[in-house]
């Protein structure tokens, strides 16, 4: 137990701990300034689709973003307004108004200060993928729809919140279509996505946005801007305060709460393991849940919004040079430096440019390729993945989330009811763990006759619940060898997450060169990777009945 304070310490602790040089701030402080750039116009647009105002967006991206960098447990996190609470966020202040939202931002900030402290970081990721994909493909669906109004023009008094009848009053509405909106819209969307084909490291967001504001200042086009609508960005920041507190809406607003508290945790766990892969890093999920906490206490004190690790924007970090939660730290200075400065310019930011970042932003949300897999798998997995998703959109992300997840645990405890072999099979789980020290593998490694040989043997069912072990084997297996055996005589079923889990860490093999042999797997396992791995990676690895190397 003496260990455990190592799991709360930041990593701009350790950085520094560790030595930090002018090189390193000049590679943090380029990143910082490229993904500032990448964030400025996505932070304003999302703010707009969930109901709030420009500014909100900027706030949420300057104070949680530099918070969720400076206390957090990853090194390359980038923290912010995210896609994931558009759909939590416009409903809420749809329902509660605006106070109603900082109270829920605020309750939602204790409420992941407390898991962090109680070390729920390590069960998050138990959450298996057929939920987070179906309640991610909803809310691209949501964002979709939301952005029907300001892509074509329309002029509506008012959307509803809910997907069928915000659908049918934007259908309602279709004579008021704005041909020039359409026009700007689509041209911004199709300029978007040539940069991102042509030019991947030109920052296409804030070009296109800058382009369109400047076309609608040249022609005079008659869209609506950020001025029209919002009366501009002020180029002050606000100072906290917490006069939105009301005792009397703590009870009504405590679900939405929770839900973003899930968001957030759920969400910036993920984004800080896309990281740890794409570095081969390793995060603190406790710390970062706290950081979390803080940071989305902070953004509700100034009228921001929710705020959670940003996937996108962290790798953009990463591509970027980055080298310690500097680069995330000067990235909100920047922002901050945007704000103050060209606030006066933003107010001829044109709707439908934003709403055109957006529909790019649900799209890449909406992982079709990982919903289109699982629909192929079992009924149990497909039955998860679309009530999921259709309680997103047609009912309520939280009520999604509770019956998406007792949906799993059922199908899992049927799944463990049919197996018949489980004697000496075990798990693969695996701790929380830290920079400071590492705890004893989890599988057995032996090694054969051959020196550049090595074989691993997993025991038990890789299902989602140890599907964060394989991505961690690597870290474990210390000194490279040519070939792989992976034995897995001993696993008697595995899920879509297992599947995926091994997936990318037979990819990673591959990436340093060598050759892997699965073994003994069963006819049900090897269906199953089948299914969920892509052809392309399976056609690299040899399949044998049995171990084919003799085991010192």
């Amino acid at each position: 137990m003496w260990r455990d304070w190592r799991l709360f310490i930041p990593k701009t602790v350790t950085v520094l701990k560790q030595g930090y040089r002018l090189a390193d701030f000049r590679h943090d402080t380029l990143a910082g300034l490229t993904v500032a750039i990448v964030a400025l116009p996505l932070a304003m647009a999302l703010a707009i689709a969930s109901g709030a105002t420009p500014q909100a967006g900027l706030i949420t991206a300057v104070i949680a973003g530099f918070l969720i960098s400076a206390l957090g447990g990853s090194r390359f996190q980038i923290g912010g307004p995210t896609g994931a609470f558009v759909v939590i966020v416009y409903g809420v202040i749809a329902s509660q108004g605006y106070d109603g939202l900082l109270m829920a931002t605020l309750m939602a900030g204790a409420i992941l200060i407390v898991a962090g402290i109680a070390r729920i970081g390590t069960l998050i990721k138990y959450i298996p993928d057929p939920v987070t994909t179906g309640f991610t493909t909803g809310i691209a669906t949501i964002i979709l729809a939301s952005q029907i109004k300001d892509f074509l023009g329309l002029t509506a008094a008012k959307v509803p919140a809910d997907f069928l009848p915000k659908i049918q009053a934007l259908w309602q509405a279709r004579a008021t279509l704005s041909l020039p909106t359409l026009g700007l819209a689509a041209g911004c969307l199709a300029a978007i996505w040539l940069l991102r084909r042509y030019a991947p490291k030109v920052p296409g967001f804030l070009i296109v946005t800058v382009a369109a504001a400047l076309l609608v200042m040249g022609l005079k086009l008659p869209v609506e801007t950020i001025g029209t609508r919002f009366g501009g960005v002020p180029s002050t920041f606000p100072t906290p305060n917490l006069h939105f507190w009301s005792w009397a809406k703590a009870q009504a607003v405590l679900p939405s709460a929770l839900t973003i508290a899930l968001l957030a945790g759920v969400e910036s766990l993920l984004s800080a393991v896309v990281a740890d892969q794409m570095t081969g890093r390793r995060h603190r999920s406790n710390m970062e849940l706290v950081a979390q906490g803080v940071a989305n206490l902070a953004s509700a004190a100034f009228g921001g919004l929710p705020a959670t690790g940003a996937i996108a924007r962290t790798a953009t970090n990463i591509r970027s040079g980055a080298r310690s939660p500097i680069a995330g730290m000067m990235h909100a200075a920047f922002l901050l430096a945007f704000m103050l400065l060209l606030a006066p310019m933003m107010k001829f930011v044109p709707l439908a440019a934003l709403a055109a970042i957006l529909v790019v932003v649900a799209i890449n949300m909406a992982e079709m390729h990982r919903f289109r897999v699982i629909l192929g798998t079992s009924h149990g997995d497909r039955a998860v993945l679309l009530a999921t998703f259709g309680l997103t959109v047609l009912v309520d992300l939280t009520v999604a989330i509770e019956v998406g997840m007792v949906l799993a645990a059922f199908v899992f405890m049927h799944r463990m009811s049919k197996l018949t072999t489980v004697e000496g099979g075990r798990p693969l789980i695996e701790g929380d763990e830290d920079d400071f020290s590492r705890r004893e593998a989890r599988y057995e490694r032996y090694e054969p006759e051959r020196g550049d040989t090595s074989v691993i043997t997993f025991r038990g069912p890789l299902f989602f619940g140890s599907a964060s072990t394989l991505k961690d084997t690597l870290d474990q297996i210390g000194e490279r060898k040519k070939h792989y055996v992976l034995r897995l005589d001993e696993v008697p079923m595995i899920d879509p997450t297992g599947a995926f889990a091994l997936g990318s860490f037979i990819e990673q093999l591959r990436r340093d060169g060598a050759s892997v042999t699965l073994a003994g797997a069963s006819a049900h396992v090897v269906e199953q990777l089948r299914r969920s791995i892509d052809a392309h990676i399976l056609d690299q690895v040899e399949f044998a009945d049995a171990l084919p190397v003799k085991a010192a």
